[in-house]
């Protein structure tokens, strides 16, 4: 029985019978595969860092791609949004429009007093739907001239205002929102040309005229005494 003495590394399996030259080749075979053996590992390393370096690039492009797309879709989604709404508004303005003659026979009837029974219900309701639906009513007596919302369709001088002043609204105007469907039919005055310098002129010659009088009156307080 043969015992293994511990300490000795184990030596390449030689064929029996071998020289001593056929196990030194055989030992050096083994360490050009050993190694080989790393370096081909290396370059496989090598492609796999490759093909990821690939992938993040096309995965980059992906998702640039997706993004703006998402980009447009969003654009695209509010546009259609922001048509509706605008094709509401005109449809709705259109309507409005068609009903307004309506509503100033209903202004005309309730300042002739003629707005009562049936007919005051139904004008009411109108009204109030035509309100529900945005349509506002603008234009009052005494307030300045706007040629954005006013439509003068009269023209005087007053000596009681200080600028273009709407005296007296022949037909009303209505908006929805901030958009003018019609603007307000008016009578304008302007103010009396030279009014001002005149009233000014007249005021200071009235007091100096006071102060004249004044002077005057002092004087003669004061030369009662002495006469007497």
């Amino acid at each position: 029985m043969t015992e293994e003495t511990p300490g000795f590394d184990e030596k390449p399996d030689v064929p029996s019978g071998a020289t001593p030259d056929d196990a030194a080749e055989t030992a050096a075979s083994s360490g050009k595969e050993d190694k080989a053996a790393p370096a081909g590992d290396a370059d496989r390393i090598t492609g796999l860092t490759a093909e990821l370096d690939q992938v993040r690039t096309a995965l980059g492009e992906r998702t640039g791609d997706l993004q703006r797309l998402q980009a447009e879709y969003q654009n695209y989604r509010r546009r259609v949004e922001r048509d509706r709404i605008t094709v509401k508004e005109i449809a709705t303005a259109t309507l409005l429009t068609e009903l307004l003659p309506v509503l100033d026979d209903i202004g005309r009837a309730r300042d002739h007093g003629e707005l009562v029974g049936g007919f005051k219900s139904v004008a009411e309701s109108l009204e109030t739907a035509v309100a529900k639906m945005g349509l506002q009513q603008f234009g009052k007596e005494g307030e300045p001239f706007d040629p954005t919302i006013h439509e003068a369709l009269m023209h005087s001088y007053a000596p009681d205002v200080t600028e273009t002043t709407c005296v007296a609204v022949l037909q009303p105007g209505y908006r929805i929102g901030e958009r003018t469907i019609r603007p307000a039919r008016v009578a304008v005055a302007e103010p009396q040309p030279g009014a001002a310098p005149a009233s000014g002129k007249e005021s200071k010659d009235g007091k100096d005229a006071k102060d004249t009088q004044g002077t005057a009156a002092d004087g003669e307080e004061s030369g009662g005494p002495e006469e007497g």
